[in-house]
């Protein structure tokens, strides 16, 4: 018999959902960066979003990387969807979110030099091909002009599915899906109790990252009355599968914990045969029973829970590693200040420590709260008798600190540092990017949101 072709064994335990979750612990020399960013893109002649199918198209981005860079393609239902990369093992891809903002997902690399080279090369690729459509990319946190009217949907069978179920969760789920960008970096862990420390510091502290990223203020071609938007919606998408993880900070917390956690977060979808069935609002917990309404007697395979595993959406989010989701989309120069504020903090033992430090005395109420304040208030956030913005300058500090101690040098000495310096210059000049985009906006734009296409376009 060909193994490739024998049917995936069923999961017949708890105990193996945990340990597929250990199975992430690596040894420090095997920790790797994973960097993913999304943008919009956007039809320079109109200014309107690009379609999935037509002459200026997503399917047209997608068909000219296969074409003219060798990316290999995914087809879902006969239809190109995502891209991955053309050397085999290397984990980098391409997928669309379900507005169509097209997302790079890195491939894990061993230092931030390498971290922005891929996404140099990966921009350099997508605006080649999109000054030949006469397509360009924004990077923002929330689409500023479109409603959701405009706005397309990409044709991915999860999405319908979750698009209907979040109309039934929270008031913006559907914003959430369709008019929002963000950077994230995905980090790994050595052991059970070292991702629950990375797990720990990184969800108090990523009201911080989201306050120095902030950078959605508008919507529908007005502002918002937020520094970020993107923020806001995820506090109203849906109260089972986002939020802080309160539970995290609690003894005992670990890789049993989580798993019991996402066991009763509802699933959206299984998929079969390249078909997305709706099991959307059932138990992960009746489908290892074979008891889901929706596919009676089905039972899960292990990608079942690597893909309910994507459906969570907390703060920082686990599975294999750590993902880091507090951030905005932005500009080139801070698609690698994202990574560079993460791995100074969390890869280097010492940083680590002194974060733990810094946060371990904020209570549950502190950090939700402080949470819940910033995407109105960013950096002016008050905490603790200070401004976040000081807290901020006190990160930084711990990351450049990490950083240092980390010494990846590239080819001509410099060490990773430097990547902070496009968001060190936030935190000394206290405004975000938000702030700098609503001065335009009032002031050299005279109020005409057209005006971001050029600013914000890479």
């Amino acid at each position: 018999m060909n193994d490739d072709l024998a049917e995936p064994p069923i999961v017949e335990s708890r105990d193996e959902l945990v340990a597929y979750l250990e199975s992430g612990c690596k040894p420090p020399g095997q920790w790797r960066i994973g960097t993913e960013h999304e943008k919009f893109g956007f039809c320079t002649e109109t200014l309107k979003p690009v379609p999935y199918e037509g002459e200026k198209s997503v399917l047209g981005l997608l068909q000219q990387l296969r074409d003219r860079f060798g990316w290999l393609p995914v087809l879902e239902d006969g239809r190109l969807i995502a891209l991955k990369e053309p050397v085999e093992g290397t984990g980098g891809s391409i997928t669309l979110e379900p507005g169509g903002q097209f997302e790079l997902s890195g491939a894990p690399l061993e230092n931030l030099h390498e971290t922005c080279a891929e996404v140099g090369v990966h921009l350099n690729q997508v605006r080649q091909i999109g000054e030949d459509l006469k397509v360009g990319f924004l990077g923002l946190g929330f689409s500023p002009k479109w409603t959701m009217d405009e706005t397309p949907l990409m044709p991915k069978g999860r999405y319908k599915i979750m698009r209907d179920y979040m109309a039934k969760k929270g008031r913006l789920g559907r914003d959430m899906m369709f008019r929002s960008c963000t950077v994230q970096v995905n980090l790994d862990f050595s052991s059970e109790a070292d991702m629950v420390k990375k797990l720990r510091v990184s969800l108090a502290l990523q009201p911080v990252a989201t306050a120095i990223f902030a950078n959605s203020p508008f919507t529908e071609g007005k502002p918002n009355g937020f520094l970020s938007f993107r923020s806001e919606i995820w506090k109203d998408t849906d109260p089972d599968r986002t939020g802080m993880l309160p539970f995290a900070f609690e003894d005992g917390m670990g890789f049993e914990r989580y798993v019991d956690y996402a066991l009763d977060v509802p699933m959206y979808f299984v998929h079969r045969d390249g078909v997305y069935h709706d099991v959307s609002g059932e138990s992960f917990r009746d489908f290892l029973n074979g008891k889901l309404k929706g596919l009676p007697g089905e039972r899960p395979v292990m990608s079942d829970w690597e893909d309910h595993l994507t459906t969570l959406f907390p703060e920082v989010r686990l599975k294999k590693f750590l993902e880091m989701r507090g951030a905005d989309g932005g500009p080139w120069r801070r698609l690698c200040a994202l990574p560079a504020f993460w791995v100074g903090l969390l890869y280097d033992t010492g940083a680590l420590d002194a974060a733990w430090e810094l946060v371990r005395g904020w209570s549950r109420d502190e950090r939700q709260s402080l949470r819940d304040r910033v995407p109105l208030s960013a950096l002016a956030t008050k905490f603790d008798g200070r401004t976040l913005n000081d807290i901020a300058a006190d990160v930084l500090e711990i990351s450049r600190a990490g950083l240092k101690a980390r010494n990846r040098c590239d080819r001509i000495g410099d060490t990773e540092e430097p990547y902070l310096n496009a968001i060190a210059s936030i935190v000394e000049d206290k405004r975000t990017p938000a702030e700098e985009l609503l001065d335009l906006y009032h002031g050299a734009w005279g109020g005409d949101i057209d005006k971001i296409f050029a600013e914000c376009a890479y």
